[in-house]
């Protein structure tokens, strides 16, 4: 992975201009450590991945484009890998960048923004050397510090949990990082009991209704699962011996009386890992193994079943639901991790990547429904190319209707999503809205409308990238009438790297 040096050449600026990626004062200081801009110039829409140096970032009374509505108050919080390279490295995944974690406030008709890095022992450490020290989940990067644990490698880049007016900033890997609400200021590692110091807190926590958290960690062949109270203590945990493969679980899906994990056949290949290449490129896909689809009983994690499913990728669920006799559940199919790896790197270099299979979003919606009498698996697909699937935050492990994704529809030669999908889950039908190829949408919370009780009431809320202005912008949708297109854009006065999850929680 090789990173452009800290020092910001004049060359190296007017370079940019003349790529046309145009940044303003303020960006001209993100581009330090940034690779060669004419890497991007054909690309505009992955100058994102350039990332930012470690500084943080704020903006007052943005402008608004259209109407927001009056209710919608609270704060919008994003995490993302937001720094990319140091002292002449530059990460090949990205995956591996550090955690940039974003609120936007929205209240009384006015919005701000605001953006700090998560000052994790890795982030801390590297930020006085000036350069890398630890390797990347895949990156192949030198190890010039001790770890002690996966804590040691860090980077709380991925998703959010607000628990009792406390913010976390949480990384698959390893512990959730307690943050500020208000200023975004780091607070240290969150141990959530004695005995679980450095244990892994997926990126994917499910919370119920009632406030109740559940949550996963895979560690070298064991599970660890969790039951968390709304008032943020530990109920019951337990670590057990997984029954297939952990070398690659991302997320899993919470039901009435389950908690439900697909275990694709993905393996972690240890000679190839010691002998010196990333966790990703260590990762080997065995197609003509089965996917392991695990089933805890959440009164009693002793409970566990196992069913077979052909070999499937998956990075993320919608939702799940059980009425005692059969388990419904979506999630998106993906390609296989390793298939995935040359395309990350490339994208790390402001490439598009070469192959179609590569360029076009091959991830799409699927549907299981498990007879939990005879262990019957029933699959349906759809053919949508989608990733980040959501639902109604009050639907959580209940029966559900409405799922939304960001879409990428008819994109040509560009990379990502250009637009949103709503799909209903009863009546069938799909509603969807493209921005059109100049924006990169990223994922969409539904936020419901205050005092209402009916499922999909209220709004879809998230980040997109405009390539021709070179601006991140906000965009709020009736959950209602997508097809209507945007109620509101909220722009930002520079952009921001592309992230990954988020959360609104109301004021």
């Amino acid at each position: 992975m090789r990173m452009q040096r800290r020092e910001l050449l004049k060359a190296g600026l007017s370079g940019l201009a003349g790529a046309g990626l145009g940044l303003t004062g303020l960006q001209e200081a993100w581009a330090l450590g940034a690779p060669p801009p004419n890497q991007f110039s054909s690309a505009p829409e992955l100058a994102p991945f350039l990332g930012l140096q470690g500084e943080d970032l704020a903006a007052q009374d943005l402008r608004i484009e259209g109407r927001l509505p009056s209710q919608l108050r609270g704060v919008y919080y994003k995490n993302g890998p937001s720094l990319m390279g140091r002292a002449g490295e530059r990460y090949q995944h990205w995956f591996d960048g550090d955690g940039l974690v974003q609120a936007w406030r929205f209240g009384d008709g006015k919005v701000s923004h605001q953006a700090r890095f998560v000052q994790t022992a890795k982030f801390k450490a590297e930020t006085v050397a000036g350069r890398f020290l630890v390797p990347g989940f895949g990156t192949a990067i030198e190890a010039r510090m001790p770890t002690r644990g996966s804590d040691g490698m860090n980077v709380a880049n991925t998703s959010v949990l607000m628990q009792q007016d406390k913010l976390y900033a949480l990384w698959e890997g390893g512990s959730a990082h307690e943050l500020d609400p208000q200023t975004l200021a780091t607070r240290g590692v969150k141990t959530w009991a004695p005995g679980l110091a450095g244990m892994p807190f997926s990126a994917h926590p499910k919370v119920e209704a009632d406030g109740t958290v559940w949550n996963f960690g895979t560690m070298a062949g064991r599970m660890a699962i969790y039951q968390i109270s709304a008032q943020g203590q530990v109920l019951r945990s337990e670590v057990f011996a997984s029954p297939g493969p952990t070398a690659f679980v991302h997320d899993f899906a919470v039901s009435q009386n389950y908690l439900v994990f697909l275990l694709p056949p993905l393996h972690l290949d240890l000679e190839a890992l010691r002998g010196g290449a990333s966790m990703a490129g260590s990762l080997r896909w065995q197609a003509a193994e089965s996917t392991r689809v695990l089933l805890i009983d959440k009164a009693d994690f002793g409970r566990r079943r196992l069913l077979e499913i052909p070999a499937c990728m998956l990075f993320h669920f919608g939702n799940a639901w059980d009425d005692g006799q059969t388990l419904h559940l979506d999630y998106v199919q993906s390609r296989p991790m390793p298939s995935l790896n040359q395309e990350f790197a490339q994208l790390m270099r402001g490439e598009r990547p070469a192959s179609h299979e590569a360029l076009s979003v091959t991830s799409t919606p699927r549907f299981m429904k498990i007879d939990l009498s005879s262990g019957r698996v029933e699959l349906q697909s759809r053919t949508e190319a989608v990733e980040f699937p959501v639902v109604d935050p009050r639907v959580v492990a209940q029966r559900y209707r409405h799922v939304y994704y960001p879409l990428a529809l008819e994109t040509g030669e560009r990379w990502g999503f250009n637009g949103l999908l709503h799909l209903d889950l009863e009546s069938g039908r799909r509603e969807r809205y493209c921005f059109g190829n100049q924006v990169v949408v990223e994922e969409h919370v539904m936020v419901p409308k205050p005092g209402s009780r009916q499922e999909g009431e209220g709004w879809l809320l998230g980040l997109c990238y405009d390539t021709q202005r070179q601006r991140s912008f906000a965009s709020v949708f009736d959950a209602q009438a997508l097809s209507a297109g945007p109620l509101a854009k909220v722009w930002l006065p520079y952009w921001v790297t592309y992230g990954f999850h988020g959360k609104f929680y109301a004021a």
